[in-house]
């Protein structure tokens, strides 16, 4: 087996004080910074296979500006678009580089000046740096995380703690040596939202800086977070919620157990070996539902329009209007919707890229499928496209729900979950056929 190189480089993105901070409200802005945000590149390549898997410590990243740095990073460094990751972490302390109606406009003046430029210069020194390096693989649980979709007394579906409900414990750390032995960098994968401080006005990377920043002190090697299915996981605080509501204290207060659970994780690998590299891009089709009708649409108008405009009640306005604008102009419901994904194998762990929010369930069940490899499905990954949800769940309504089926013209089918599990399933499949 050819030897497998690595490159690692990392980048300060942090915006200015008094830009505006992504994932509650349209107008909120920040007013001091916790700790700084990073981009983390991680350059592998192995004969003529080049991946790129890079780490940004920011909610999500609009498609058409991910599709865009895709791109350019194919243009000046030669690693195919398809073969890179541009994974987000997901705190909701960062600035706006996703858009959206309900959210607010993208900050393209940071995007331009901070964001864009460092992801290309943690490219390519990652490019110009990389050395041998062997991997070894530590696994284990961590209760950091809980299913946040709460059902209350009244039946409502609110964002809380639902002890009995969905989610996947298992935390993986991956770790690269030298050939002598010496750490070189650290990803760890884990499913959770980072919202641990709440609606708070400082930048931060939230319980997953904390948990970094430990193992990075412990094994001296750059360590960054990839984030998994984290569309119904929440933070497990002791507020009994899944959000801080601005106390920034709870950000400590669970990075701390997520990092003593990654320590030990670490701690538990023994072996490290030089393992294949190899990836692949494909555009899953997915089935459609026909768009609401026009009777519906002016019906559901009529009930939201004295709603507020923000967050999700925004964006469902907005889906009203441009449903109703589709039967102005005439627009043919498609059969089938894409869905961009890229996988990257390193031995037998699998990275899935999702541009979604990924329910956990969705990600357990792909990983099931595979008796011999451990698929790590990362949500917010090369784009955003809202929530991905479970079938289960439609009959509950709830946030998620409300994205899943109102955030494009033609919402997928109810069961889509399983047309998505089954689409990726067949794409690793095909990774390891070829």
């Amino acid at each position: 087996m050819e030897k497998l190189y690595l490159g690692v480089d990392r980048q300060i993105i942090t915006p200015k004080v008094g830009g505006t901070l992504y994932g509650y409200f349209q107008e909120f802005y920040s007013d001091s910074v916790a700790d700084d945000l990073t981009v983390t590149a991680f350059y592998f390549r192995q004969g003529d296979t080049k991946a790129l898997m890079v780490s940004l410590t920011v909610c999500s990243i609009q498609t058409r500006l991910s599709n865009e740095i895709r791109a350019k990073i194919a243009d000046r460094f030669g690693i195919p678009a398809e073969n890179t990751m541009l994974c987000c972490t997901h705190t909701h302390s960062g600035p706006n580089t996703t858009g959206g109606e309900g959210w607010g406009e993208i900050d393209r003046e940071y995007c331009d000046s901070i964001f864009v430029p460092q992801i290309l210069k943690a490219a390519e020194n990652a490019v110009k740096n990389t050395q041998p390096v062997k991997m070894g693989v530590g696994q284990g649980n961590s209760d950091i995380g809980v299913n946040r979709r709460e059902l209350t007394r009244d039946n409502a579906m609110e964002l809380g703690q639902n002890p009995w409900g969905s989610y996947n414990p298992r935390m993986t750390v991956l770790a690269f040596a030298d050939e002598e032995g010496k750490p070189v960098a650290n990803m760890i994968h884990y499913g959770l939202h980072g919202t641990a401080a709440g609606a708070n006005h400082a930048i931060s990377r939230d319980w997953s800086g904390v948990m970094t920043d430990r193992l990075e002190k412990q094994t001296g090697a750059i360590t960054a977070f990839f984030n998994g299915p984290e569309g119904d996981v929440g933070p497990r605080l002791s507020n009994g919620r899944t959000t801080g509501g601005g106390d920034f204290s709870y950000v400590n207060e669970l990075g701390w157990v997520a990092a003593q659970d990654a320590v030990k994780i670490y701690n538990s690998i023994y072996s490290y070996d030089t393992v294949n590299l190899q990836a692949s891009g494909k555009e899953l089709q997915l089935p459609l539902q026909k768009r609401m009708s026009r009777e519906e649409a002016l019906a559901m108008q009529e009930e939201y329009k004295n709603a507020w405009d923000g967050n999700v009640w925004g964006m469902i306005k907005q889906h009203l209007k441009d449903v109703l604008a589709s039967y102005e102009n005439g627009t043919v419901d498609a059969e089938f919707g894409g869905v961009d994904q890229t996988v990257i194998a390193l031995g037998d762990v699998v990275f899935a890229s999702f541009p979604y929010e990924l329910f956990s369930a969705i990600g357990m069940r792909i990983d099931k499928a595979f008796k011999t490899k451990s698929v790590l499905s990362l949500s917010n990954a090369n784009g955003s496209e809202g929530y991905f949800v479970t079938e289960d769940a439609i009959c509950r309504g709830g946030y998620e729900v409300k994205m899943f089926l109102y955030g494009h013209l033609q919402p997928f089918y109810n069961n889509g979950d399983f047309h998505l599990m089954d689409a990726t399933i067949k794409h690793i499949e095909s990774l390891f056929e070829a």
